[in-house]
């Protein structure tokens, strides 16, 4: 009985004692390799089981079939997002071929679960293992041509061959949908999506692109600019880690200087921005050894967590304070360009570059000479001026035929109130002037772009079921950038609305001939637009067709739902 009892304690000790350490695979191995997805999974259901401090929740699907997760780490073992502390939200494998910060944040979690770095005592830690799970089971060792290392790595399509960091508003994957119902359920003060870059050669082992501070708004993006991501730059530096902004520099050299990457909303942290959340985007150096890229992008994640967790309460507190910056009759910028009068100049640590004749065609190829390293200064262009405003409406009425993107926008929990008559409203409403459309596919869709709109008020009839979003609300910049058809990454940029562009009835010419010319007999006024047209328009005044054409447009024949933007603007 002694011996069974012995047994059973000793068996209940072993059983309960936490681990000293989990090594990770890529510690395990040489520095050249990654992770695999079930050996990433295992490992943090392993900290999950250990450590009370840890826990692992699926968060919806994935185009895969396989289920999203979040590990969060929480030093009071509280896991409830909705509590008083400020939240860091990391993303990885995104492109699974750039898989540091997956293996980095593995590292992390332990570290700060075994307490073996500064434990937030401010600051809850989430953490997406993998969000493009079937790219990353999509194994392999050569899609990622330019890059050094790892032995093996993933895909940057997911199994529908969808680049995810370009899914952000149209959302036509599972794992997007999936993104956006966490990323509000979390509201993170700061977001971090994990890469490697493309592009030019150059000394550094870590990039990044600090998102274009100006979209935060005034105050938030002052904050942001000017003391968050230069205490994070302060911090690496201590750490002896140079910090550049991302390199956006392909089929040149980077001496001449560069311009800050513009994350619009397609974008993960363009999107984030949208609800004030602070975003980066680490960009290790391709080029350099996965060992030294894994180190850099776990020692910038602490550098985040830390000075999040000593400014946590500021942080809130200015991100609360900016939702209101964007009021009904203010005006909104949809659109930037690059503001070429501010210039900083940064000593950067280039390589020699140079033309030599190729090995395969003869002609000059580019090529950067690693034995004659440089540093010196050259113009970095990061600030970005509005190219584009619109003013911010008092809400924005939605016909419930619009399903499609109702769904999306109550996805992305914007408020909503729905009529419960039918009701005569006064709104401002669209109609399509202009647009261009790619020629080439791009993700799944044919988009738009220099779209142009002109702009009417009328009293029109809502019945009961549609929706009114008011910008009243912390979404506001959601609705704004999606709602607008002339913002860059809008819903009708993304072909959510083709089904206006095309004309559903026409005429006859031999039989409109006669109701044409009877239009003009009654309508002297539409006879004097008619006439001047034909005089000041060559091309017009020689063509029948497009004579006939003009009065059908300009009558009550004419269809009223051609390029007329089902959305609705009420200002008063």
């Amino acid at each position: 009985m002694r011996f069974l009892l012995f047994t059973l304690l000793f068996s209940t000790l072993m059983f309960s004692q936490k681990p000293v350490s989990l090594q990770t695979p890529f510690e395990k191995g040489n520095g050249n390799q990654s992770t695999t997805y079930d050996e990433c999974i295992r490992y943090y259901q392993d900290l999950d089981a250990n450590y009370s401090t840890i826990q692992m929740i699926e968060k919806g699907k994935t185009d895969s079939g396989k289920p999203l997760h979040i590990v969060i780490f929480s030093e009071n073992k509280n896991f409830d997002v909705n509590q008083n502390k400020a939240i860091v939200l990391v993303n990885n494998g995104i492109h699974p071929g750039e898989p540091d910060g997956i293996d980095a944040s593995m590292m992390l979690m332990r570290d700060l679960a075994t307490a073996k770095i500064k434990v937030p005592k401010n600051t809850m830690v989430v953490v997406i293992p993998v969000y493009n799970i079937d790219g990353m089971l999509n194994r392999n060792t050569s899609s990622r041509a330019n890059q050094n290392g790892p032995e093996e790595y993933g895909f940057r399509g997911n199994a529908r061959n969808f680049d995810l960091n370009r899914d952000f508003i149209k959302s036509d994957t599972k794992n997007s949908r999936s993104f956006q119902e966490l990323y509000r359920s979390i509201n993170p003060d700061v977001f971090l999506d994990n890469h490697v870059s493309n592009g030019a050669d150059y000394q550094y082992t870590f990039t990044c692109i600090a998102t274009q501070h100006e979209r935060l708004g005034t105050t938030l993006g002052n904050y942001f600019i000017n003391e968050f991501y230069p205490g994070i730059v302060q911090s690496m530096n201590q750490k002896k880690i140079d910090v550049v902004p991302y390199v956006n520099v392909h089929s040149t050299t980077p001496d001449k200087g560069f311009e800050q990457f513009t994350d619009t909303p397609r974008y993960a942290t363009g999107y984030t921005t949208l609800f004030n959340t602070l975003g980066f985007v680490p960009e290790t150096h391709m080029l350099k050894s996965f060992k030294e890229r894994v180190k850099v992008t776990y020692e910038f994640m602490v550098s985040v967590i830390n000075y999040t967790d000593a400014n946590w309460q500021k942080i809130k507190d200015i991100r609360s304070e900016s939702y209101n910056e964007y009021k009904a009759g203010t005006n909104y910028p949809i659109d930037w360009t690059i503001d070429s009068t501010k210039v900083s100049y940064i000593d950067f640590k280039g390589f020699e570059g140079k033309n030599k004749p190729s090995d395969i065609s003869g002609k000059d190829r580019l090529f950067y000479d690693r034995s004659k390293p440089f540093t010196k200064k050259i113009p970095f262009y990061g600030n970005y001026k509005p190219s584009k405003f619109v003013s911010v409406p008092k809400s924005y009425a939605i016909p419930q035929s619009q399903w499609q993107v109702i769904d999306l926008l109550k996805l992305n929990k914007i408020d909503y109130t729905q009529l419960k008559n039918d009701t005569i409203i006064e709104v401002e409403s669209y109609k399509i002037d202009s647009y261009q459309t790619s020629k080439s596919p791009y993700e799944g869709h044919y988009g738009h772009y220099n779209t142009k709109v002109s702009k009417k008020t009328e009293k029109l009839k809502f019945v009961a079921g549609d929706y009114v979003f008011s910008t009243k609300q912390p979404a506001a910049k959601y609705l704004l950038e999606t709602l607008e058809p002339e913002a860059v990454d809008s819903y009708f940029n993304w072909n959510f609305f083709d089904a206006i562009l095309q004309q559903k009835e026409y005429f006859s010419a031999y039989v409109f001939e006669d109701v044409a010319k009877e239009l003009l007999d009654i309508n002297p006024i539409l006879k004097a637009e008619f006439d001047a047209k034909k005089q000041s328009d060559k091309a017009f005044s020689d063509s029948g067709s497009a004579q006939l054409d003009w009065i059908y447009r300009h009558s009550d024949y004419y269809e009223k739902s051609h390029l007329q933007y089902p959305v609705y603007r009420i200002v008063k």
